[in-house]
């Protein structure tokens, strides 16, 4: 198993990060944010825990999403030990 990390930057705007959590994760606007305040306040956060073609799908999905609206915001996912 995977798990998915949104990293911290001090440019992508906090809303666009609820957004992100809610439709690519599944998540309800107040998880969303207590996700997204976790991102902000210790510089990356746990979005989900998926197998790793569905983790590396869930990176590649925030990562253009991210492009396509002219942010830098990164994802990654590691493998849980």
């Amino acid at each position: 198993m995977y798990r998915v990390l949104m990293l911290n930057d001090d440019y992508t705007p906090m809303e666009f990060v609820i957004v992100v959590l809610q439709e690519f994760f599944g998540k309800n606007r107040e998880n969303a944010t207590q996700i997204m305040l976790k991102i902000h306040l210790d510089g990356k956060a746990v979005c989900g825990i998926y197998s790793r073609d569905v983790a590396a799908t869930k990176v590649d999905q925030v990562l253009d999403a991210a492009h396509k609206a002219g942010h830098p915001l990164q994802c990654v996912c590691e493998p849980i030990e």
